[in-house]
């Protein structure tokens, strides 16, 4: 009734498949900061800055908010700056993972070279936002021109 078949692998389609896995492990454990981390001392030559604040509308929005103005800066609308928001939900899920439960802003700073990074004060993590790109690099740029402070 029942057939049985004797199905044989070959063993380098095995030793791929563990290789594969192996790797997607490894990518997956070392790029799960969504970013380049930038030791802190790196960070402390900004030539402008800006605290960054982040709201919740009631429709599903997000406002982007100059921390210390409380000038809005944008509004990214349901399903809209999925850069923007994938950099912030990151920065969100690593303070949530340290028990860090705070609405607390970010740090935005262009250094003197040239580079724009984004930073949490309270977990010390700071991302290097050029490494996505210099058009991603421009969605968080423009925050820095829309209400820039010289330091």
């Amino acid at each position: 009734m029942g057939h049985h078949h004797d199905i044989r692998i070959p063993k380098t389609a095995l030793l791929g498949a563990g290789l594969l896995l192996a790797l997607t492990v490894f990518v997956s454990a070392t790029a799960e900061n969504g970013g380049v981390i930038v030791p802190e001392q790196a960070t402390e030559n900004a030539v402008s800055y800006m605290s960054l604040g982040f709201r919740d509308r009631t429709v599903g929005g997000v406002e982007v908010v100059n921390a210390e103005t409380g000038q809005v800066l944008e509004v990214f609308e349901p399903g809209t700056n999925g850069f923007a928001r994938s950099v912030l939900r990151g920065l969100v899920r690593d303070r949530r993972s340290r028990g860090i439960e705070s609405q607390s802003p970010f740090d935005l700073r262009r250094h003197a070279d040239g580079r724009v990074t984004l930073s949490d004060p309270l977990t010390g993590r700071t991302i290097e936002l050029v490494s996505f790109g210099i058009d991603n690099l421009g969605v968080f740029a423009a925050y820095l021109t829309a209400g820039e402070k010289q330091s």
